[in-house]
């Protein structure tokens, strides 16, 4: 039986360690059976992730997560077909206990490896498919918003395996310049989902920033930053309560100028490609306000849009498992060998 069950299903095991939360996600034939995500609340006190300290919780967290994706998908870790990680790009201390732990486990049990590239992962994971769920999916080819902490990109996605890059940030990612000024206004760490809450009741036209004007369709989000730095600084001389009390306003103007530069460029590509298939995905299309334009934009533009589960936004090891099952099929695996990498494009 258990030779036959080999020959039938296609079970993958997905682990993802690039910053700081600890991941395993369990797919057969394309369909996820289990997500699961320990978080690291160690770093909101230094504002931001220490990597030396992510890398020690991934430690203590890997196990017990494989282990509980495993029990959840109701499957032994003698069935699995393949084990798909994160290779990067990420933290190194972080990626390499995700890498170290896939290549023992893979050797353990003589199955292939098949190593992942993270940025792909968040652009595919548009193609997770839940047993219960309704499989909406972007048709090839289509134009994906990559938006996290770490990236902004416009990626044009020929297939599942050829994505080309159109442009990206040359400095700051979207993600990086919100958490960046909620430090400034001294809101905490993460800024994302605390500038997001402000934002909806705020004017988001109460305040204007600089909107950086570079060619082609890369970004800049320094400039933007540096405005809002200097902005605020003018301002907390006539009022030291300043920011507490228009906190609001604030966040609303912060979160709309940062949309607008997104949305901007995002709609040139459309035009200048002809394409109105657009997707969005990475930690910051978990913002309100990015979803909301994504529903204006559709409307006025007439684009089919496809914006992920909350659950998929952010690092989770089911967009990894995901890309690791198109892989499987493409037989496309990886040597034993191969070491982790902090930076690296599509």
């Amino acid at each position: 039986m258990h030779g036959l069950l080999k020959v039938m299903d296609t079970i993958i095991l997905g682990i993802e360690s690039s910053c700081d939360d600890t991941s395993a996600a369990v797919i057969k034939n394309g369909i996820l059976l289990s997500n699961v995500v320990a978080g690291q609340a160690v770093h909101e006190a230094y504002g931001g992730v220490v990597p030396e300290l992510a890398s020690r919780a991934h430690q203590q967290n890997v196990v017990p997560v494989v282990h509980e994706a495993l029990k959840r998908a109701g499957v032994t870790k003698e069935q699995l077909s393949a084990i798909a990680f994160t290779r990067g790009p990420g933290l190194m201390g972080s990626l390499l206990v995700g890498v170290s732990f896939a290549k023992g486990m893979a050797r353990s049990l003589n199955i292939p490896m098949i190593d992942v590239n993270h940025l792909q992962g968040h652009v595919l994971a548009h193609f997770i498919k839940e047993a219960d769920g309704e499989a909406r999916q972007p048709k090839f080819p289509f134009v994906c918003l990559l938006v996290s902490g770490g990236n902004s990109q416009i990626i044009l996605v020929k297939s599942y395996k050829d994505m080309e890059v159109l442009g990206q940030t040359i400095d700051d990612a979207a993600g990086e310049a919100i958490d960046k000024c909620s430090k400034i206004m001294g809101l905490g760490y993460p800024g994302g989902p605390i500038i997001d809450r402000l934002a909806r009741q705020g004017n988001p036209k109460a305040y204007t920033f600089s909107k950086p004007h570079i060619a082609g369709y890369d970004y800049s989000f320094s400039g933007l930053k540096t405005s809002f730095l200097y902005s605020l600084r003018d301002w907390l001389k006539d009022d030291a309560d300043f920011i507490e009390h228009h906190k609001e306003d604030l966040a609303a103007s912060l979160e709309a100028t940062i949309v607008d530069i997104l949305m901007s460029k995002l709609l040139k590509v459309t035009k200048d490609l002809h394409i109105r298939e657009v997707a969005v995905a990475g930690g910051v299309s978990a913002n309100t306000g990015l979803r909301n334009a994504f529903h204006e934009y559709a409307e006025r533009y007439k684009w089919n849009i496809y914006i992920p589960k909350f659950g998929y936004t952010t690092d989770n090891a089911a967009m990894i498992a995901i890309t690791g099952y198109f892989k499987y099929l493409d037989k496309d695996f990886c040597s034993i060998d191969k070491p982790a990498y902090s930076r690296v494009g599509l």
